[in-house]
Parts: structure tokens; sequence; C-alpha cells
């Protein structure tokens, strides 16, 4: 496995050198996008929309829509909006990671200490281990800033991105009307809850969708037709909630 960073974490005066690795990989089959006629892989280009011409790579520059003009940036402009320690996650605080709403995450990395912080690495994962916590903490990636909480997995430390607040979007503009629920109607809902509560076990969870595809390209490979499933039809339920909930506890205790 290659790192694709390499660092230190700050904790308090305290430098870990660390190295960062990919800890997730795309499980959707990767489909190349072809000329239906002879097969022949497609290929984009970067076109100019005016004369309609391709543009050499060497001559596009990245610009931002102001007040109907584009600024344009250079590579110097973007070096100087970095933060001065862009080799450096550094902890600004600890908190409690059942506070971060998932909303919130985007991706993890697995941390490995370098020789010289093996013991300095041992310790930031034992105590937050032993307090329950998780770091909050800024770090550069690939010319960005990120947000990220540190916390421990078995016995290793993750980093996990989190979003800026400013990505995400307002709700204001979604309105969702307030409904009375009936006492009786909350009692079934949790009843239901409870019947269907389980210990978290992600193993139980297969991507098969793309299982099933690719036995279906096995399938065609081998000049076998594939079977097409038929929709299957929806049972109409009774309208009335209560209803519906009761007829779910049944069915999950059968």
């Amino acid at each position: 496995m290659k790192s694709i960073w390499k660092g230190a974490i700050g904790f308090g005066l305290v430098n870990i050198p660390v190295k960062l690795f990919s800890a997730i990989q795309n499980s959707n089959l990767d489909l190349d996008m072809l000329d239906g006629k002879d097969l022949a892989k497609i290929k984009f280009h970067r076109v100019n929309e005016r004369s309609g011409k391709e543009v050499p790579y060497e001559r596009i520059v990245k610009g931002f829509l102001l007040k109907d003009n584009y600024v344009i940036l250079e590579d110097d402009d973007f070096a100087s909006a970095l933060p001065e320690k862009n080799k450096l996650i550094e902890l600004e605080s600890f908190v409690d990671i059942a506070d971060i709403n998932p909303i919130y995450y985007e991706t993890s990395y697995y941390t490995q200490p370098e020789p010289q912080g093996k013991k300095a690495y041992s310790l930031l994962l034992k105590a937050l281990q032993k307090s329950k916590k998780a770091g909050l903490a800024r770090f550069v990636l690939r010319s960005s800033e990120n947000l990220c909480v540190i916390h421990p997995l078995d016995d290793m430390l993750v980093i996990t991105k989190i979003r800026f607040e400013e990505e995400i979007r307002a709700k204001k503009e979604l309105e969702i009307d307030a409904v009375t629920i009936k006492p009786k109607e909350l009692e079934v809902g949790m009843a239901l809850i409870k019947q269907y509560s389980a210990d978290f076990d992600i193993s139980a969870f297969k991507d098969e969708y793309s299982k099933e595809l690719m036995k279906i390209i096995r399938a065609k490979a081998k000049g076998k037709k594939v079977v097409v499933k038929k929709m299957q039809p929806e049972k109409r339920v009774s309208d009335d909630l209560y209803e519906q909930l009761m007829q779910s506890l049944s069915k999950k205790g059968a």
C-alpha cells in the first residue's frame, strides 16, 4: 500500500511523524465507455466553447467568475492561500465523536507512525481509547485545507475528513409541516425499533449490485443469455399508520 501523504500529527508540543494511506476503495465495477460500432474507447477533449477547437493543456488557466468578469488565478495565488504549516495535522481540541453528526463525514485514512514517532503515536492512541474522545484537527492535502477527526480503530489511529459547516446546505428552504403523532403510534414505533435493534456488524452488508453485475459479465463472456428480473408488484397495505406499524411488527415476528 502506497502512502498518499507524509507529515506529522501535532499533539501539544509533541510532533508525531506519520504517513497517511487511503482507507477506502470503490466497490463499483470499473466500466469503460466504448463506441458501440467498433468497441473503441471514448476519449474526452477540452474544447473551446466559442471556436469549437481543442485547447492544449498548457494553455488552460483557472478563473473565478466575479461580477461578470473572470479573475485568473496563477500557481503562486494558490500557494499564497495555503496555511503555513502544510505538513502538520494540528490537534486543536478533543470532542466526543458522538457529537459529530454523520452528515459531516467524508473519507478516511489509516495512519502509520515513522520509527521515531512510535511511542508518541502509541500514547495518543491509548489516551483517545481511554478518554473515548476524538481529536479535532485541520491539515493540507492536495493543495486544500481539510478539517478532520483523529480517532482510534483497534490498534491504529484513523484520520477521517469532515466537511466544513459552509459545505452543508441550509435546511430552511425545505419546509416540513408539523404532524401530530398519537401516543399509541409512537409506542408501536418504539417497539418496532426495539425489535429490529442489533449490534452493528458491517460485514453483514455487501455490495450485492456489483456482485450480480459481475455474474452477468462472466455469463455474457461465455455467450450465455441473461435473464432480466421482473418487477414485483407492490403489495397494497393499509393507509392507516398504526395499522402499518402493527403489520410490520407481526411481519418481523414471523
